[in-house]
């Protein structure tokens, strides 16, 4: 029923393993985990600032639309509050 060669060589490799995150110090585990966690900040970093190109520019836009069409600009924003008043007030 059990591969006795099988079960011992997982239990050879497990071993290994074992040993091997038991030698590991713990300073080389934790320079892992903050080059790990630099990396993620990077990548944050990069997003968040390409976010805000992106808001810039359609802030700009929309800054743009409302000089252009200040009474539209005004009555849409009228009508939007009204809209959220009454869906505030039946809840």
């Amino acid at each position: 029923m059990f591969d006795q060669g099988t079960l011992r060589d997982e239990l050879q490799s497990l071993k290994v393993d074992l040993a091997s995150m038991l030698g590991s110090s713990r300073e080389d585990i934790l320079g892992r985990s903050k080059s790990r966690a630099d990396a993620v900040a990077e990548q944050i970093k990069a997003a968040v600032s390409d976010l805000g190109e992106v808001l810039a520019q359609e802030e700009d836009q929309i800054a743009k639309l409302v000089a252009d069409r200040p009474i539209a600009a005004l009555a849409s924003a009228f009508a939007l509050g009204l809209v959220i008043g009454l869906a505030l007030r039946r809840h």
